[in-house]
């Protein structure tokens, strides 16, 4: 997928679900759930059980969503997300080899910065977007608006500490998406295989952005 393309993804679902789990099987009714709820980006945490199996079942499962891949370290990580089919790639940090391995292969790849200097480098380098993290350490909606200004014209996605009380918020500030792992998923439903009090997470994530 081109870039252009991503980006009108991203501009149209404005929310990428962030599952991070202990146990495959977990994992899969975790993204089922967020999917029930009208999300259609889900990231698999390559630290999660099983992500291969986990991303291609999720791409069999659920072909409305895009089942992406987070939390990729380093080229044989990335190379192992792309062949089990994952359809976007996040990395916590800027590694240019990362980059043009993803450029390379045709997948949108959003490497994880924090400074001006460190998005600037990434977006130069080829990202389809930056992913901005941990945001919440470093002033939450605020920073993203005070990016607004040098550099508005780069896509930038915030992570670590986006809630679906203030999802809303950062979208206001001038980021293109958000990403959201702990908040859409606590450990206490996910012990009570709670699935539709997760639906209804999302569900209610989705409503509250899209108005």
């Amino acid at each position: 997928m081109s870039s252009q393309s991503w980006l009108k993804v991203l501009q149209k679902e404005r929310a990428i679900a962030v599952i991070r789990a202990q146990n495959w099987q977990e994992g899969c009714q975790m993204a089922k759930a967020v999917a029930a709820g009208g999300m259609k980006l889900i990231e698999i945490t390559w630290n999660s059980d099983r992500p291969e199996k986990t991303i291609s079942y999720l791409r069999q499962e659920l072909p409305d969503c895009q089942i992406g891949s987070g939390t990729l370290l380093n080229l044989e990580q990335l190379e192992m997300a792309i062949a089990s089919g994952a359809e976007f790639l996040f990395t916590p940090h800027v590694d240019l080899t990362l980059i043009k391995t993803a450029i390379k292969a045709n997948i949108p790849i959003i490497p994880g910065a924090l400074s001006p200097t460190e998005i600037v480098t990434a977006w130069q380098a080829g990202a389809s977007c930056v992913k901005v993290f941990p945001i919440q350490a470093v002033g939450g909606a605020s920073y993203i608006r005070s990016l607004q200004g040098p550099l508005g014209n780069i896509p930038l996605i915030p992570t670590g500490g986006v809630t679906l009380n203030n999802a809303k918020e950062f979208l206001q500030a001038g980021a293109i998406a958000v990403g959201l792992a702990g908040d859409l998923f606590p450990q206490d439903l996910i012990n009570k295989a709670n699935w539709q009090a997760i639906s209804i997470n999302a569900k209610n994530l989705m409503q509250q952005i899209n108005h």
